[in-house]
């Protein structure tokens, strides 16, 4: 579409290279946030708000994410100790969530492009899951009363 006195596309835009390369991350971190708020501001401890984990509900089973949203909850309202109580799991996650986008923006900026000890390995993903298979075992037994949501 051209208008009059319009050389191009309406609307254009034409951002620096540096800005480019941030767009990804800070649609990433604008998404989070915005989830972030909402369940900052939607209380996960009242019913009717959210849905019940369909494993619990099922089994009696508490499932890795189970009390998650209470965790976030709590986070977004400063309340660290509750929010490790209701799932330490999350807070875990959150902190790295955070360090790895710090080092995606850094990346991004060009300011460190070899491959370093942070580059993933095949091996992160095994130990990542055997962290949480352990988290969701320790949870649901008796002696584990302290990860239990």
């Amino acid at each position: 579409m051209r208008l009059r006195g319009f050389p191009g596309r309406l609307g254009h835009v034409v951002l620096s290279p540096a800005a480019r390369r941030l767009l990804a991350p800070l649609g990433v971190l604008a998404g989070v946030a915005a989830a972030f708020a909402y369940v900052g501001a939607v209380d996960p401890h009242q019913p009717g708000h959210y849905p019940v984990c369909p494993l619990f509900r099922l089994t009696g089973l508490y499932c890795p994410g189970c009390g998650g949203l209470r965790s976030a909850h709590a986070l977004a309202h400063g309340e660290l100790l509750r929010a490790l109580g209701d799932n330490a799991l999350v807070v875990v996650c959150g902190g790295v969530f955070c360090a790895g986008w710090v080092l995606w923006c850094v990346r991004a900026l060009g300011w460190r492009r070899r491959r370093g000890p942070w580059a993933w390995q095949a091996w992160h993903a095994w130990v990542i899951g055997g962290a949480v298979l352990a988290f969701t075992l320790i949870r649901n037994f008796p002696f584990g009363g302290l990860l239990a949501p």
